[in-house]
């Protein structure tokens, strides 16, 4: 039996895999709560780039549904079934991202050139069906292929995947269960009055860089009476954004107030959006990321598209792609982004395999008595603590939430039973296992899969062995990927990506036509691999802590992920439908970093002036990476990396127009007011804060739908 912290009535934790979880009712109510934060996505990631898995408010959305329902049921809503429900709801909610539909597609529909295609026609993507069928072929073969990192990264290493093990930690609180202890590295349990054994946590983070999202704080609620609260504060907050959102509609004007007068507002587009739901997302990406956001806002709008159209290296109108300011500094945003993505990926990589390497000697080498062996393990977790600014365009749940790692007091006895004892893996029976042969077989055809709905879309200007090139290729960088984030929380997608650019402009010829399309189909493969592969070991890390059947999530990323396909395919052919994309208020940044990406490594002329901005930005913010990904928090320097901003959020607030991150940096900055006023020593206040930014987000973005219908009948605005 597993070390877990036993409450009166719970069910043991290696019997609760054969309760009922692949349910008609919760395979229905993840739909619904996946098809929400999927309209939302698209919104937002259409808009900014910026997609979230929403794991926690899909948790408790699930629970909330069926506790209402709790008199009509005809057999109990167990935690297992709530892990099934939140799983599938998570597949459905990143699609957008996972097939391209804010990042790749656009970039070929809508920003390629016919040249740059391989076609003299161009490539058409307008047909439902290509859309579904491309979103088919990248659906799971990244699914497959995570199936045995299980028992790796979860079993064996125990990676603690923070986001995940808040959400079991969220879900174990609501429906009054424990949790598999030993599942998570360094541990343990302290035993509490009552003979019970209840976790004692010690918070990982400074209050300076703290975010919302904590395990810690999750496992300090103690009665399920919160949940009223919680549910009625969600259901308040996204009722402001979606009366915000209608209103928006009529009176277009408040989506862009001129705070710094008219003359900035047309010359630079210096404007505040008051929108909810960008209020919520800021408060989700913390301070510390909003204002790294500022920090480029400033940068990119306030000095260097100023500088650009006064020395006539960006004469056209500042919104001009392609000779305005706006243009011109989205290549520095580039190159600030990738040299930030790329030092942080390798020194992650670096890292995770010295991990493991140093684990493995460990192992050999340490005798079961050694007391400085789980200090040894503590001191490579905290080494890897996650970095002060998330992955916008992934930033899952992953994403999108970041948690801190846990770290639990214990007596020493229990933490050397549960760490030195490496020759025995608790796991549940081989029956609730994914087989060798549904894995092998799946991996095999899923790819093939892959390979000919390529084919089908895109036509023979895309060769063969490119395609299983970039399959194998994403194979191999989606361990990566997972690895990063079972440990850091954070999972590289966009990284890997530009690396997986920046490999193919090696593999193919410049010369070849179609090379800049090339390209980037074999970044939306790397992508849709790394993301999935991320998104199950994330939900399989939440669904061990409680011990539901890792073939019943199987089954519900395959449910989530058939639904996404074709919803997404429908979504973006709703959007350019209704909407003409790009627009003021669709700019698909994401795409244009993909293009312009492609572009660069191709080796594609630059605008004026360009180059030097370029190298110098990309070389400060690399070697600011380097730094906040090596120094170790046990020196003098580390306290001051907070004051170092990263590139990532510095590159997304100079490629958003400003409207975008002023309301972001106002959620950052209420979050920090909150967290320092209120909620430090509070777990309460900190999980109201989670509810209250998610509200906002699920309003806008669910009532969207409504505004697409008033544009689609021609609705008059005021």
């Amino acid at each position: 039996m597993p070390i877990t912290a036993k409450l009166p009535n719970d069910m043991p934790w290696d019997a609760k895999a054969a309760l009922p979880q692949v349910t008609f009712r919760s395979t229905v109510a993840g739909l619904l709560i996946g098809s929400i934060i999927l309209v939302s996505n698209f919104q937002f990631g259409l808009q900014t780039g910026w997609v979230s898995m929403m794991s926690l408010p899909s948790a408790l959305l699930g629970f909330s549904i069926f506790r209402s329902l709790q008199s009509r049921l005809h057999c109990q809503f167990t935690d297992v079934e709530n892990v099934f429900v939140q799983s599938v709801s998570v597949a459905v909610a990143t699609g957008p991202l996972a097939y391209g539909f804010v990042g790749i597609i656009p970039a070929i529909e809508k920003l390629m050139t016919d040249s740059e295609s391989g076609y003299e026609s161009g490539i058409d993507l307008q047909p439902l069906w290509k859309l579904t069928v491309w979103a088919l072929g990248l659906a799971f073969f990244g699914v497959f292929f995570a199936v045995p990192l299980r028992r790796q990264f979860i079993i064996k290493e125990k990676l603690p995947f923070p986001s995940g093990s808040a959400t079991a930690t969220l879900i174990s609180v609501f429906h009054g269960t424990t949790i598999n202890v030993e599942s998570k590295p360094a541990l343990a349990v302290q035993p509490a009055p009552q003979e019970q054994l209840e976790p004692v946590l010690e918070p990982t983070t400074t209050p300076n860089n703290v975010t919302i999202v904590e395990s810690q704080d999750l496992c300090q609620l103690q009665q399920l009476e919160t949940y009223q609260t919680n549910i009625k504060l969600l259901i308040s907050t996204a009722s402001v954004s979606s009366v915000y959102t209608i209103f928006g509609y009529f009176v277009p004007q408040i989506k862009s107030i001129p705070i710094l007068g008219s003359n900035l507002s047309k010359s630079y587009m210096i404007n505040f959006q008051p929108s909810p739901s960008y209020i919520g997302q800021g408060m989700i990406m913390g301070f510390a990321t909003t204002a790294y956001m500022m920090v480029g806002m400033v940068l990119g709008w306030c000095v260097l598209s100023p500088l650009a159209q006064k020395m006539g290296w960006a004469p056209g109108p500042v919104d001009d792609w392609k000779d305005g300011a706006e243009g011109w500094i989205m290549w520095i945003s580039l190159a600030i982004m990738i040299s930030d993505s790329i030092v942080s990926f390798v020194v992650i990589v670096f890292k995770s395999l010295y991990s493991l390497y140093y684990s493995d000697s460990s192992s050999s080498s340490e005798t079961p008595t050694d007391p400085n062996f789980a200090d040894e393990i503590e001191r490579l977790i905290d080494e890897n603590e996650p970095p002060s600014d998330e992955d916008v365009s992934n930033s899952t749940y992953h994403g999108g939430n970041s948690a801190d790692n846990v770290k639990i007091s214990a007596p020493p006895s229990l933490v050397a039973s549960d760490l030195t004892d490496r020759s025995t893996y608790v796991d549940l029976d081989e029956s609730h296992q994914v087989s060798t042969t549904v894995t092998v077989v799946g991996l095999i055809v899923s790819s093939l899969a892959c390979v000919v709905c390529t084919k089908i879309v895109f036509g023979p200007v895309i060769p063969l062995y490119a395609i299983v090139t970039a399959i194998v290729l994403s194979l191999f960088l989606s361990v990566l990927g997972v690895r990063a984030l079972g440990e850091t929380d954070l999972n590289p997608v966009s990284g890997i990506g530009k690396l997986s650019q920046l490999i193919f402009a090696l593999i193919i010829p410049k010369s070849q036509p179609g090379a800049i399309l090339i390209n980037l189909i074999s970044g939306a493969i790397s992508e849709a691999a790394t993301q999935q592969a991320g998104d199950l070991m994330q939900d399989l890390k939440t669904g061990y802590l409680l011990g539901a059947s890792p073939k019943a999530q199987f089954v519900a990323q395959i449910y989530g992920s058939l639904f996404s396909v074709v919803l997404s395919a429908i979504m973006y052919k709703l959007y350019n439908t209704i909407y003409e994309i790009p627009n003021q208020m669709f700019k698909i940044p994401t795409a244009i970093i993909w293009i312009d990406c492609a572009r660069l490594v191709n080796g594609s002329g630059l605008p004026p002036r360009v180059f030097e901005f370029a190298v110098v930005l990309g070389i400060l913010f690399a070697i600011i990476s380097f730094a906040k990904n090596t120094i170790s928090p046990e020196s003098k320097w580390h306290k001051y990396l907070i004051y170092l901003p990263s590139g990532v959020p510095v590159g997304i607030g100079i490629y958003n127009i400003p409207s975008f991150t002023l309301a972001r940096f106002v959620g950052g900055l209420l979050s920090y007011v909150w967290l320092q006023k209120m909620a430090l020593g509070n777990s309460d206040a900190r999980v109201r804060l989670i509810i209250f930014s998610s509200g906002l987000v699920l309003g806008e973005g669910l009532f969207s739908v409504m505004n697409m219908i008033l544009t689609s009948l021609n609705v008059p605005h005021l």
